[in-house]
Formats: structure tokens, C-alpha cells, sequence
């Protein structure tokens, strides 16, 4: 068929049908499509975080080292006559030597404390060689493990030398003494900072690098050899955080031009602002400026720390831009060690970059240790000239006119910058360069506003974002700024806060340390405030108060707990969803909080939220009441009876559409099961026991005998090899990676005699190995122990054998911990088992340690009993078993190494069974130890909290972390599928037109009339019966259904494109599939007969199928009637059959899932909500065998297994919403069909073969017709009048709507026209007039209409 290849290149026909279809597609709403379908319910990797000094540093003293011998020149350096001569803005020679050197001295001093004010200041002027020791060892001493600064200038003296030494005077200065830089080292000891402001001061840079190497060298010798001289002296300090600032490099001079300072390094490292105006006067583009000279530059007023003063916003943007520059230019870690560590060291490295800027100006290259890269010319110096040049050009009229001084345009174009960078910018880029710039903003109340504004847009753009923010040092300003009670700040520091802490939680500490905390209760606590900057305030607060005693101790001061609970029942779900989180998490192992809660009876208002519509806050809600029943404090009678009806409450989440919330349910009882675990040990015991001494009439032991294939795998192992040979490899890893509730199951028939026998060990014990759960944990109660249990306490008269406390709570609890062992949803049955093991263990430890020494019990105990502990201790080394090669060959997987040694050093502890080592390869292998190794089962009893720990901090399920993650990720960007441009929106576009063309076809085909349906177009055969089969609506796949696996088949190419393990257990059978969301990203819901709804993603594409959500549909199925093997009657024979199994129908535009079987309702699921909205009492004594539904007029139609046909309308109450009942069928209603025009008729078929119309007005039939007897299928074609009836007798026959039969088929084409087998399931398309055929001999056919019509 080139159906679609032609319809890609038909005209359009009929333009204005096509885009109508495509507009109803686009409103039709998608089910299971939100993010707890998509994504892994788990919190982001956490990124590290290395924003946060881990060592600040403070500068604390300073010691000034002058050798300026004024009037005599030193012999090495010839002068220029005029020659540079200030130093520290002093002529030297304007006054007394003596006194010259010490004014000189003075006032470096001042020029540092602006910086550092609060460090000791030293000075020593031309000093000797002790003077210089004795000043270094005092300050070194004093700092302990501090910085200390050592800043030398050497304009009175020779330039070092290459043997690394500078030169300093003897007493009376008759000569120049050298003072080698390694002595320099040992004093000043480690960290320092050292300032050289000299010629040639790169060699000094150089040698001190040789000399630290030196030092390392040394070191490492006397740490190999005690002996070695060195070992014995006091360790010299290491060299490693040492930090050196050099005026130029090694064969460079300071530069001698008379306009500038002598000492024009130490000038740019201490008063910057001054020698850059400076500076910006002697460049040729200072002409530009009329009216600036040197003399009026002194004169600029304000002071350098009032940023309202033209001085001090001058000195304000010079900060920025270097800061700026720094941290565009330099790698992250070397900016953080230099210009947020220590706020002196920052200080000399922003004006560092101001001197290199200006030395290379006269050809001298500063140079510092770490190196640098190259700064000077760098595109923020122009905003920096600019700003100077705008400052500047004011000042004339500021000093002779007094005019006000208008402030800088500077930091709001830099804002402007960051905003076209915000809004213009692709993803994947370079941060953008005025991040700092933002920082430096908020500083000042005019911008902060618009700044915060920014920040946050930037913070939104992802985790990313959020590091390098806090790698800038936004830290502090944001803390600082909760101090602010500006009511406009509010939503932006909430949103920031927010963002900071959904990526790094870490930051809780700080803010409870400056009470930041309070500015968030403040925010919860006002009705004023949008529900989203509320949800915001209150994630701040869950996060400030998880696993941090200080926060929740704060937080319950601050009322957290009333706030909280007053926000319960807001409109908006994600603040419902947050506020339970934070309640959990508050009285998480902190009992004072609990109490609180129950005095405002937390509890109770928590109970609303299970039955929430949003299944993320029913899931907060599971959690809060699950840590509040979790806290390990002293039991009082009060506290028990409260954590009881807690349980009961959390109980009736049993069968909740979500599998999100029922993984929380499980972590919530097992914190119950960990409080009581006595009471539970027990109860563990009488189930246990109950269960051996009970056989349940069971499917499971009615299954031939004789059939030894591993228990509720047997589709799997036997038919990996078969699919082998359909060379589709995919199917026998699909079988392990999909279902992990396999992997926890015993793999013996239970009790079965055969269960130990030798020959039966192979099978059983490659079988066990190969789907040994991943962390090699095999369970003392096995899937089938724990489905046994559960159908005994439902099915049998225990309450008469064990007496009244079987109902007590712990026994009810017990019961939704076994139901949910068996829950369809692996992740949910996996911690189930989890749980109830943890109990089995204790309870059979606790009961009888000793019965493992009698050797007789181990090989005859029943597998489920309590007894068989230790069973492997005497494989060597007491390990686990491995699993064998041939098994793990299987399904291609990697043998695992045992999950962990038990310590080699104690004897196994198997005294008595030391000549018994046979028989252990007999036992089953599937009774693993729990979590420990056999040999401590003795002083089990005592520790039970090692026990307790195991777990609790097993079960997790990540709801929190996941939820937190919503934070992280961007708020204000479009989603993808609502961006026109997006790819998902362009693949939607497609499927639509795609759906439009084919209903187009159709429609034109179906309305021609078909006159004959028997060209047989597909022909496979399937690798097990079909049972159910379901035509795609849009695309050439077909879903084949067998017992309990889906096999999928592309029939146009005529290729099979997936086969995968359904998952559900070995007695239960597939009876129903449906398509969700056809029309775009479908889904496969499939439907067992045990009441159980499973959906699946990814099938017949290149990925592995994926469960997307699976749920208990019907919970009382009435389990004696299941069908079991298939046979041939397998419509007739309902008395030996057993029911319909499970049937549904589906509304793809109200999201509303039907569902009823061998049960006396039907049952409405909302599958937005996942959860069950209504019960619809079928009022019949038989189970319902079809369902069709219509949502224009609310009606459903059942017809039942008693031959009645019953109309309901859903939107009257369940006594009166039956509204009409037909009873002309005298036996079972194979199909009831409801058409969906708006005067639609019921069209009814019973297994009598009669077919009748109804008219859901009239309480008669207005046409019968009368088909084939001993019918097994049937189907009607929606849109072309048609319906087909498949028979026992080994045939089809095809009706049009007046009751005439089109095609008869009783053959197959093909290989010698073989006999059609007992038909046991078809189906149409709902499109095209094709007909789907499954026969009990494995084979799938369609038909259709003859080629000149298609």
C-alpha cells in the first residue's frame, strides 16, 4: 500500500476540512504528558559549588620597608637631568633629609590605611640588614597564620642582583649591604604579599621563585631522610601562597619623566584615582577637556568613600571596571584567590591592572606573581576614560560657578548592556561582561531596583547562571539587602533567593546567621503578596529547615508552622505542594516542631490535601504526614493514637492514580513500620506462619504442573530465544530493563515437591541469578510468598484463627504494605518489598536465631519460612552467588561482583553444618540475608538501630529534591512547545497534518461504500495468541496483545517493530488496550484482567519501551473468576472462563479513562488528576463486558455478561444515573457500541450472534439483525457502517449496516490457503476500511477493501 507516500503528494483537496481537523487536534488535551511522566523523579546533580572562600584572609600587618638615603644617588643608576622625583606625592628635596624620610614614611602609611586601616603598620627607613629581620620575624609572629605585607622601595639603593638579593645599608651608611631573598623568605614566612617598587624588580620575582622551589626541594629530602641535617631544624615555612607585585621586569628601569612620580608603582597601587586623572591630563586627548589642569585636578571635592561626590563616584567606577576587567580576563579560581579573598590584596590587584595600564605606557611592564594576562587594553579603559573625561569636563564650572555635579551615566548604560545581553542572546555563549558591574549596583538605592531586576533575569536562566553569580561575590550583597524593608524589593530578592538556594542549599547556615530567615515568614505571612512570590518565600523556608536543627528551631520561633497551615487550602497547587514539603521537613526528627503541629492539629488540615486534584501536593501532603509520624522521640499514648490515625488516613492513598504518590506512601508507612517495629515484627510472624499453613485456591497453583519455568517470568526466558531468532535482539534486554519488579521474584513454585530436586537446580538457579535485583539483594519474601499473603488476608477466614488483633492497625497497615508489594508500578512494588522484608528479617531473626543450627530444617522448610537464614554460608568466602555464565549470557549482562565481603577473619558461622555442604546446593538460592551477612544473626536482637538506619535511608523517593528542581530551571522562558519555531512544536504540525490527511482519505474512500472487505494486506505470525489488538488511528502500526507481552507490527511494510513484556504477573492476562493521545505523542494503555492499568511510551521506535505510569484500576476484580490459559471456546465456555477481564474505553477530550469488568461499577478515572472521580453502580448481579462512551452527551453505554445493555448518564447522582436498560439479549453482550453523532444509536452483538439497534430514547430495539452463531469477536467500523463478527468455527464474516454479509472469510491467502484458526479477537480501523484478525494458531491478518477503492 503507498497509501501515505501518495496522500504526501495529493492537491489539498478541501483546504478548509484539513484546517478544521487541525485546529480540533491542537485543543484535544494530552494525558501523562506533565513532568512526573517524563523525567526521573530525582534532584539535579548537585553542581559543586566553589564560590564560597574556603579560606578568607585578612591582612593584618604591613611592614614599610623605605632605602631612600635622600641626596644620594646610588652608584648603578645613571639620572636624567630633570629627573622624576615625588615620592609618596613628596620632594624629597624640599626639605631636611632626615626629615623628608620620615614625612615620606608617614604618608605611604596613609596611602595603605585607606585600604586596610585596621592592619599594624611597621615602618623602617633605611633600615640595616637586622633591622630588616627583627621587623619581619616581630610581624610574622604577631599574624600567626594571617597575611603580612612587605612593601619595599629601593630607589636609594643598587638594583637587586641575579644572585636574588636587594640591598639595604650598613649602621652608619658608609656601604650598601645585599640581603638575600631567601633569608627575606624565612622571615616573613607564609602568606605574604610582597611589593617591589625598584628597577630590575623582575629578577627579585625571579629569584624568589628559584629559592621557594629550593625550599620544596629541601623539604622533601628531610621528610624521606630523619637523618639528614635539615630534619632536625624547624621546617622553613612553604612559599606556596605567597603573592609578589613587581614595578617593572628584569632589565627594565623605572620610568624618569619629571611630570610623574619617583615612584609611580606605589603611586598606582595606593592612589589610584589621583595619578589616573593625572595621567588622563598628560594624554594628547586631554585638549579635548578645555580648562582641566593639574592644578584643578587637586581640587576635585568629595571624598573616595562617598559615592555622592564627584571624588567618590570616580573612585566607585574605577572599582567596577577593574573588577570587571579581572573577572572577564582571568580564570575563575585565580580570581577568586586574588580579588575576593582578602580586601587589601583585591585593592593592589584592581589598581595592579590601572599600573599596567599606565607603566606600558612609558615601556615598563609590571609584572606579579601569579602572572597576569595582558589587561591594558581592554575595552572597559574606554568606558573608564569616558567617565573620567564626562567628570572632568564639569569640574571648571562645579569649582567656579558652584553648580550641582551630575552623576555618571556609567552604571545605567552598564545596565543597559546587561540588559540587551539578557534579551537578545542566544543560550550558549559567553556570560556576559557587566556581571560585576551589577554587583557594584546594588550597592547604590538609584539603580538597585532595576539591578535586582536584571540579576534575577539572569539568575533564571539556569544553574549555570546562579554559579557564576556567585562566583562574582553576589553573595553577601543579596544577604545584606534582607536587612532592607523596601516593599518594592520583595518579589525580586524572593525570586533571587529562590534561585540561589535551589542551587546551592548549602547557603541555609548564612541566612539563618543573619536572620535572614525572618524576611521570608514575613513574606509567607502576607496575604498580600502573589501566591507565586509566597510559593517562592516558603521553598526558601523548606530549604532553610531541611536537615538543619538551627533553621527549624528558628523557623518554629518565627511561627513558620501556623503560616504554613493558614496556606493549606490556597488556589495555587504549587504553594499547596511547597507549604506540605516545608511541614514535613520542619518536623523532620524534630519533635518540638511536631508537638507544635499537633496542637494546631496539623494533621487533620493536612488530611484535605490527600484528596487534592494536583497528584504533586497529594505526594507533599504523603511526605509531611510521613516525617510527622517519623520522629524517633518518646512514644506517649497521645503521640501513638495520633500516628495511628495518621496511618489509616495515609491508607486510603492505596489505590491512587499516581504511582508518584503511592512511592511516597510506601516511604510514609516505613517510617510507621520503623517506630513500631515490634508490633510489626509480630504481625510479620502470624502472616508468615498463616501463609504456610494456607493454600489459596490460586490461579498460580492451578497452572499445569509439570511447567517448571521460572514463576511470572515464563514469557520472558523461554521467549528471549525465540525473538532471537526474529533477530530482533531488542526484546532481551527490553525484557530485563523494563521490568524490575521481575527481578525480585522466588523463582520456585511454591511448596511444589519438584522445587528441590537436582535436575529442577539449573533452571532455577540461572533464573534466580540473571534477575537477582540490581543491587544483588535477594528477598527472604519472594513476589509470590507476598501475593499469597495478600490474597489469604483478603480471601480467607484468618480473623476467626488468629483472633481480634488481626484488625489492629499494624495488621491493616501490613495489608496496604503487601497490596502495594504487588502494585503494577516496579519502583513502587520494589520499595514495598523493601519494607516488608526489612520486617520479615527482624521478625524471623528476632524469633528463632537458633533453629539455623539445625541442620535438618534447612532442607526440608517450606521456601517461605523464617528459618532458612543463612542458607549460603558455605560458599567460599561466605559471599553471595554469583550468577552463573550460561544465565548471564542470557540477557548480555555483566556478571556483578558480590555486593559485599563479609570480613574474612571470622569463621563461618556454621558449626553443625560442616559435612552438609550438599544439600545447600539443592536450596533454592533466592533467601539472601537482608542487608547483613549471615554470621551476625546472633547479636542481631541487640543493635536494632543499625537496622532502623538501613531503612530508613534506603527509602527515598526524591520527590523534594525533584520538586526543588522547578527553581532551578528557567521561569520566564517560553516553553519549548508553545515557541512557533521550536522542533516539537514543528514535529506537532506535522502529526496534525499528517491526522488530517488521513481522515481526509478515508473519509473519501469510506463514503464511496465498501462493498467488499477480504483483500488480505498483512499476514505475521505472532510470538504468543493474540488476544487484544488495536490499529493506531494515524499511523501503520498495529498493537498485538498476547497473555501478558505487546508485539508491534508496521502492516504497510509488513515488519515487526517491538515485542516487550507487559509486566503483569503470570495469572493475570492482558484484555484490553487502548491509544491515549493518538493524535500527537501516543501512549499504550494496557488493561489486565487483575484490575491493573499500565501505560507505556517509546514502543515501535528505535528506544526501549518505557512505563510512563501504571495503577490499579479496579481493586476488587473478583480474582476466582480470572481467565487462565487461553482455549479455543474462549467466548463460549464462560462458566469454566471466568470473566471479561478488565474493559475500557477512553475520551481523548475529557481526559477520562472507563473502566469496569468483573466488578459491579464503573469506574471514571480523570487521568489530569490520576485520580478516580466517580463510581458508577452498574446495578447488576454480572460483570461488564463492553464499554462505550460519548462525551457530547455523557452517556455510557455497558453491555453485561447477563445479556442487559445499560445506559448510564455520568452527570446524575449514582442512584438515578442509570437511565435506561435493555434486556433483549438473552446471554453474554460480546460488544456494545455507542455511535458518536449526536442522535447516535447503540449497536449491541450477544454471542447468540443477534445484533440490535437502539435508539438510547426508546426502551425498545428499532432493528435487530441476526449473524453467526457462536460468536467470539466482534467489531464495528465507526465511520463506514460495517461490522465484523469472527467465529469459533474458524471464520469471518463482514456485514454492512442493512445486514448483508459483504465477505465471507474462512482462508488465508497465500501458503496453500491454510483454514483460518478459532478467531479470538479483531478489530477495524478507526480510519480506514481495514480489518485486524487475531486466530488462536498465532497468526495476525488484516483485510480490506478491494485495491481500486484504496
Amino acid at each position: 500500500m503507498k497509501m501515505d507516500s501518495d496522500l504526501l503528494h495529493s492537491p489539498a483537496v478541501g483546504l478548509a476540512e484539513e484546517e478544521e481537523a487541525d485546529m480540533n487536534d491542537w485543543k484535544l488535551p494530552l494525558a501523562f504528558m506533565k513532568k512526573r511522566h517524563s523525567e526521573k523523579i530525582e534532584g539535579s546533580k548537585a553542581l559543586a559549588q566553589s564560590w564560597r572562600m574556603k579560606d578568607r584572609m585578612k591582612t593584618v600587618s604591613v611592614a614599610l620597608v623605605l632605602c631612600l638615603n635622600v641626596g644620594v644617588d646610588p652608584p648603578d643608576v645613571v639620572k636624567t637631568s630633570p629627573c622624576a622625583r615625588l615620592e609618596c606625592w613628596i620632594d624629597p628635596l624640599s626639605m631636611s633629609p632626615q626629615k623628608a624620610l620620615e614625612t615620606i614614611g608617614a604618608n605611604l602609611q596613609k596611602q595603605y590605611e585607606n585600604w586596610q586601616p585596621r592592619a599594624r603598620y611597621k615602618q623602617s627607613l633605611d633600615p640595616t640588614v637586622d633591622e630588616v629581620k627583627k621587623l619581619c620575624t616581630s610581624l610574622r609572629r604577631n599574624a600567626k597564620e594571617e597575611r603580612v605585607l612587605f612593601h619595599y622601595n629601593g630607589h636609594g639603593v643598587p638594583r637587586p642582583t641575579v644572585n636574588g638579593e636587594i640591598w639595604v645599608f650598613n649602621k652608619n651608611y658608609t656601604q650598601y649591604i645585599p640581603l638575600s631573598i631567601y633569608d627575606l623568605q624565612t622571615w616573613m614566612g607564609s602568606p605574604s604579599i610582597f611589593v617591589y617598587d625598584c628597577s630590575n624588580a623582575g629578577i627579585i620575582v625571579k629569584s624568589f621563585k628559584q629559592f621557594a622551589l629550593q625550599r620544596e626541594q629541601e623539604l622533601e629530602v628531610a621528610a624521606i631522610n630523619p637523618s639528614h641535617p635539615l630534619a632536625q631544624m624547624p621546617l622553613p615555612p612553604s612559599m606556596k601562597n605567597c603573592i609578589q607585585l613587581a614595578a617593572c621586569e628584569a632589565s627594565e628601569l623605572l620610568p624618569m619623566n619629571p611630570d610623574l612620580p619617583a615612584d609611580l608603582f606605589t603611586s598606582c597601587l595606593t592612589t589610584p584615582i589621583k595619578i589616573a586623572l593625572r595621567w588622563f591630563c598628560m594624554q594628547k586627548s586631554a585638549k579635548l577637556v578645555p580648562g582641566v589642569t593639574l592644578d584643578l585636578i587637586e581640587k576635585i571635592p568629595g571624598r573616595l568613600n562617598d559615592r555622592r561626590t564627584p571624588l567618590g563616584e570616580l573612585n566607585w567606577i574605577f572599582t567596577a571596571i577593574t573588577d570587571t576587567i579581572a573577572w572577564n580576563v582571568l580564570p575563575r579560581d585565580l580570581f577568586q584567590k586574588l580579588f575576593r579573598q582578602d580586601l587589601l590584596v583585591a585593592s593592589l590587584f584592581r589598581n595592579f591592572l590601572l599600573a599596567e595600564r599606565i607603566m606600558r605606557s612609558y615601556n615598563c611592564t609590571p609584572v606579579s606573581s601569579p602572572r597576569l594576562p595582558p589587561t591594558y587594553m581592554h575595552a572597559m579603559w574606554q568606558a573608564w576614560d569616558l567617565a573620567v573625561d564626562i567628570c572632568l569636563s564639569q569640574l571648571p564650572t562645579i569649582i567656579e560657578e558652584g553648580t550641582a555635579f551630575r552623576h555618571s551615566p556609567f552604571f545605567a548604560e552598564q545596565l543597559t548592556a546587561f540588559q540587551v545581553w539578557l534579551t537578545m542572546g542566544v543560550e550558549n555563549r559567553n556570560p556576559p561582561e557587566q556581571l560585576p558591574i551589577v554587583l557594584q549596583v546594588l550597592l547604590s538605592q538609584v539603580h538597585r531596583l532595576r539591578a535586582l531586576d536584571l540579576l534575577g533575569r539572569f539568575l533564571d536562566l539556569g544553574p549555570w547562571a546562579v554559579s557564576l553569580a556567585l562566583s562574582v561575590g553576589i553573595f553577601p550583597y543579596v544577604l545584606k539587602l534582607l536587612q532592607s524593608s523596601a516593599r518594592e524589593l520583595r518579589p525580586l530578592l524572593v525570586f533571587i533567593w529562590a534561585k540561589i538556594l535551589a542551587v546551592d542549599s548549602s547557603c541555609q547556615a548564612d541566612l539563618v546567621k543573619d536572620n535572614g530567615h525572618k524576611y521570608f515568614l514575613s513574606v509567607l505571612a502576607d496575604n498580600y503578596m502573589p501566591a507565586e512570590h509566597r510559593t517562592m518565600a516558603v521553598f526558601i523556608l523548606a530549604v532553610i529547615v531541611n536537615s538543619y536543627n538551627t533553621g527549624q528551631e528558628a523557623c518554629l520561633q518565627g511561627n513558620l508552622i501556623a503560616n504554613c497551615l493558614e496556606q493549606l487550602s490556597d488556589p495555587h497547587p504549587l504553594l499547596r505542594q511547597w507549604v506540605a514539603i516545608c511541614l514535613g521537613r520542619i518536623w523532620q526528627n524534630f519533635d518540638p516542631a511536631r508537638w507544635c503541629g499537633v496542637r494546631d492539629s496539623a494533621h487533620e488540615k493536612l488530611y484535605t490535601l490527600l484528596s487534592d486534584p494536583i497528584p504533586e501536593v497529594r505526594c507533599a501532603a504523603v511526605f509531611a504526614l510521613g516525617t510527622f509520624v517519623g520522629n524517633s522521640a518518646e512514644r506517649t499514648d497521645h503521640s501513638t493514637t495520633i500516628d495511628h490515625n495518621v496511618a489509616m488516613m495515609l491508607a486510603q492513598l492505596i489505590n491512587d492514580g499516581s504511582p508518584v504518590v503511592r512511592k511516597e506512601l510506601v516511604v510514609a508507612l516505613s517510617h510507621l513500620v520503623v517506630q513500631y517495629e515490634s508490633n510489626f515484627c509480630t504481625v510479620a510472624l502470624q502472616f508468615i506462619e498463616e501463609e504456610k499453613n494456607y493454600t489459596v485456591p490460586s490461579p498460580a497453583n492451578t497452572a499445569e504442573l509439570g511447567n517448571l519455568t521460572p514463576v511470572r517470568d515464563s514469557p520472558a526466558i523461554p521467549r528471549l530465544r525465540s525473538v532471537n531468532s526474529y533477530t530482533n535482539i531488542r526484546t532481551a534486554t527490553t525484557a530485563r530493563n523494563l521490568n524490575k519488579s521481575l527481578q525480585n521474584l522466588n523463582l520456585n513454585e511454591e511448596g511444589g515437591p519438584a522445587a528441590f530436586s537436582p535436575g529442577n537446580l539449573s533452571t532455577s538457579s540461572s533464573a534466580s541469578s540473571t534477575l537477582g535485583s540490581p543491587d544483588n539483594d535477594e528477598y527472604i519474601l519472594s513476589f509470590e510468598t507476598i501475593d499469597k499473603m495478600r490474597r489469604v488476608s483478603s480471601y480467607s477466614s484468618l480473623n476467626s484463627l488468629i483472633g481480634v488483633s488481626f484488625n489492629s492497625v499494624y495488621t491493616q497497615i501490613w495489608r496496604v504494605l503487601l497490596h502495594l508489594a504487588a502494585d503494577p508500578f516496579p519502583e513502587v512494588s520494589d520499595l514495598a518489598m523493601k519494607v516488608l522484608n526489612s520486617i520479615a528479617y527482624k521478625a524471623t531473626m528476632n524469633a528463632r536465631p537458633q533453629r539455623i543450627l539445625d541442620s535438618g530444617s534447612l532442607t526440608q522448610s517450606a521456601p517461605a519460612s523464617p528459618t532458612s537464614k543463612g542458607t549460603h554460608i558455605h560458599q567460599a568466602g561466605g559471599s553471595p552467588p554469583m550468577p552463573s555464565t550460561s544465565s548471564s549470557s542470557l540477557t548480555n549482562e555483566v556478571p556483578k561482583p558480590p555486593a559485599r565481603e563479609q570480613p574474612a577473619t571470622r569463621p563461618p558461622y556454621t558449626p553443625t553444618l560442616g559435612g552438609q555442604a550438599p544439600h545447600s546446593h539443592q536450596f533454592p538460592r533466592t533467601r539472601k540475608m537482608f542487608d547483613k551477612g549471615p554470621e551476625q544473626a546472633a547479636e542481631d536482637g541487640d543493635e536494632p538501630g543499625g537496622h532502623r538506619n538501613y531503612i530508613s535511608a534506603a527509602l527515598q523517593t526524591g520527590l523534594c529534591d525533584w520538586s526543588a528542581k522547578y527553581f532551578a530551571q528557567p521561569v520566564m522562558k517560553i516553553p519549548e512547545e508553545h515557541d512557533l519555531e521550536s522542533q516539537v512544536r514543528m514535529e506537532r504540525q506535522w502529526r496534525f497534518l499528517r491526522n488530517a490527511r488521513v481522515r481526509r482519505h478515508s473519509r473519501s474512500i469510506t463514503q464511496k461504500g465498501v462493498s467488499r472487505l477480504d483483500d488480505q494486506i498483512f499476514i505475521n505470525r505472532n510470538p504468543g495468541v493474540p488476544s487484544v489488538v488495536k490499529f493506531h488511528p494515524f499511523n501503520t502500526c498495529i498493537a498485538v496483545a498476547d497473555k501478558d507481552s505487546i508485539c508491534f507490527w508496521d502492516w504497510e511494510k509488513g515488519e515487526r517493530l517491538d515485542y516487550f513484556y507487559n509486566g503483569n504477573p503470570r495469572y493475570t492476562r492482558i484484555t484490553a488496550m487502548e491509544y491515549l493521545n493518538g493524535h500527537d505523542c501516543s501512549l499504550l494503555l494496557t488493561a489486565t484482567d487483575d484490575g491493573a492499568l499500565r501505560i507505556w511510551k517509546n514502543f515501535a521506535d528505535q528506544k526501549n519501551p518505557e512505563m510512563v505510569t501504571a495503577w490499579q484500576g479496579l481493586s476488587d476484580m473478583l480474582p476466582t473468576t480470572r481467565g487462565l490459559a487461553r482455549r479455543v471456546s474462549i467466548y463460549l465456555d464462560r462458566s469454566k472462563q471466568g470473566g471479561a477481564g478488565m474493559v475500557v474505553d477512553w475520551e481523548q477530550e475529557t481526559g477520562l479513562l472507563m473502566t469496569s469488568g468483573d466488578v459491579r461499577v464503573i469506574r471514571i478515572w480523570d487521568t489530569d488528576r490520576e485520580m478516580k472521580v466517580q463510581d458508577i453502580p452498574t446495578g447488576a448481579d454480572s460483570c461488564v463486558t463492553s464499554l462505550s462512551c460519548d462525551s457530547q452527551r455523557s452517556l455510557i453505554v455497558a453491555g453485561l455478561g447477563d445479556g442487559s445493555v445499560r445506559v448510564f448518564d455520568r452527570r446524575m447522582g449514582p442512584n438515578e444515573c442509570r437511565v435506561m436498560t435493555y434486556r433483549e439479549h438473552g446471554a453474554w453482550v460480546v460488544k456494545a457500541h455507542l455511535q458518536k453523532e449526536t442522535d447516535g444509536h447503540i449497536i449491541s452483538v450477544s454471542v447468540n450472534g443477534d445484533v440490535r439497534f437502539f435508539e438510547p430514547r426508546t426502551p425498545d430495539s428499532i432493528n435487530v439483525l441476526q449473524t453467526v452463531k457462536g460468536l467470539t469477536a466482534l467489531d464495528i467500523h465507526p465511520q463506514a457502517n460495517l461490522f465484523a463478527c469472527g467465529s469459533m468455527n474458524q471464520f469471518i464474516a463482514v456485514y454492512n449496516a442493512n445486514g448483508d454479509v459483504i465477505s465471507n472469510i474462512k482462508y488465508y491467502d497465500g501458503f496453500m490457503g491454510q483454514r483460518i484458526g478459532a478467531i479470538s479477537c479483531l478489530a477495524f480501523h478507526p480510519h480506514w476500511p481495514h480489518l485486524a484478525v487475531g486466530s488462536n494458531d498465532y497468526y495476525m491478518s488484516i483485510y480490506s477493501a478491494e485495491k481500486r477503492l484504496r
